[in-house]
């Protein structure tokens, strides 16, 4: 008998997922946001957007590559594109697709990521804009 929870598409334990990714997403929301409607940038926001699309449609073509044994997305490039602000769609595709949802290795590097982003955030919206104003 197929466990119709270990389909792809499925996601296990949706409601804590919801509420980790609404947590995770809330403070480059809000400072994105207040970017824009304070008219410093629309960038912030239009590229969480974009490249979280994207994001999602690699991770999707990546484990369209796993299955039909072709030639994958390097790490790298789906890292870079996590970096660039396409990790909310990259959350969002390991959850839907169940990709890259077990390799440690993978998971601290997104999750080092995403912590760089809140970080940025809390020193945006918190901390004058210091932090990153020394590099």
């Amino acid at each position: 008998m197929i466990d119709s929870s270990a389909r792809p598409g499925k996601i296990r334990n949706p409601r804590l997922k919801s509420l980790v990714f609404a947590l995770v997403c809330a403070l480059p929301l809000t400072g994105s946001v207040l970017m824009w409607l304070q008219g410093i940038s629309l960038i912030p926001l239009a590229a969480y957007g974009i490249v979280s699309v994207l994001a999602f449609l690699l991770y999707w073509s990546d484990k369209h590559k796993a299955r039909t044994d072709r030639w994958r997305t390097p790490e790298n490039v789906l890292h870079a594109v996590e970096l660039a602000g396409g990790w909310p769609g990259a959350l969002v595709a390991q959850q839907v697709f169940r990709h890259k949802t077990r390799k440690i290795s993978y998971q601290v590097l997104f999750w080092a990521i995403v912590l760089l982003h809140q970080v940025f955030w809390i020193d945006q919206l918190f901390l004058g804009a210091h932090l990153f104003a020394l590099f």
